[in-house]
C-alpha cells in the first residue's frame, strides 16, 4: 500500500524485453536501502524488486501491467516517479493508493495558474467502468503517475489537477505536456461504494 507522496524520480538506465515481460533497471538515491522482493511504486504501478546491482535495481512488468499503464512507453533516460510502500506507524499524507493502475489518460491542456500549473487529463469514456467507481469527483482524490492529487472541474471523462511548484520540480510532472500519457488510479473508496450499490 502507498500514499501517493512521491519520494523522488528514478532514472531508467536499461530496458530488457523477455517474451511479453519487460525488465526495467533504474537508478535512484535509495537503491542501497532496497531489498529483493520489496514493493516500489513506479508511476503509480506497484512492482517487485528482483535484482540489485552496481547502484541500480531491476523490476519486471508483465503484459497485463503494460497494457493498463504507460510503462511500455518508457525509454532509457526517462524519469519515473517512485515511492516505497508506506510504513504503518506514520501519517497518511496523501490518500490510500494500492499501486494498481486502472487505466491511462492523456494530457489535453497545461495552463499557468499564477505560479502553479493546471493540467487537464482525458480518459476513455466508459459507462460500465463509471458504474464500477472508475470516475472522478470534485475535490476527491486521484492518483496520476503515482502522485496523490485533488480533483478539480471533473466531467464524465476529464478532470484537472493543480500542481504546485515543489511537486512540479520533484516529480515527472516537469516532463508532462499536451499529448503525454499518464497512469490513473481512481480512489478505492469510490470503487467500494459503487460495488456496494450493485449488491443492494
Amino acid at each position: 500500500m502507498f500514499s501517493g507522496i512521491i519520494e523522488e524520480f528514478a532514472t531508467i538506465v536499461a530496458i530488457r524485453k523477455d517474451k511479453e515481460n519487460i525488465d526495467f533497471t533504474l537508478r535512484c538515491s535509495f537503491v542501497d536501502e532496497l531489498g529483493i522482493d520489496q514493493s516500489v511504486a513506479h508511476n503509480g504501478v506497484c512492482l517487485t524488486v528482483v535484482k540489485i546491482e552496481n547502484g541500480t535495481y531491476t523490476v519486471t512488468a508483465m503484459k497485463e501491467t503494460l497494457d493498463r499503464s504507460n510503462l511500455g512507453l518508457l525509454a532509457v533516460g526517462d524519469k519515473v516517479n517512485v515511492e516505497r510502500s508506506m510504513l504503518m506507524n506514520g501519517r497518511l499524507d496523501g490518500h490510500i493508493v494500492q499501486g494498481h493502475v486502472d487505466e491511462t489518460a492523456r494530457c489535453t491542456a497545461v495552463e499557468d495558474a499564477g505560479g502553479s500549473t493546471y493540467f487537464t487529463f482525458e480518459y476513455k469514456q466508459d459507462l460500465e467502468m463509471a458504474r464500477n467507481g472508475y470516475f472522478t469527483v470534485d475535490k476527491g482524490s486521484v492518483t496520476v503517475n503515482g502522485v496523490s492529487l485533488t480533483v478539480c472541474n471533473p466531467t464524465q471523462n476529464t478532470f484537472q489537477v493543480a500542481i504546485i511548484p515543489y511537486t512540479f520540480e520533484h516529480t515527472n510532472f516537469c516532463d508532462i505536456k499536451v499529448g503525454s500519457v499518464v497512469n490513473l488510479e481512481f480512489d478505492i473508496i469510490g470503487k467500494y461504494i459503487a460495488r456496494l450499490q450493485q449488491l443492494k
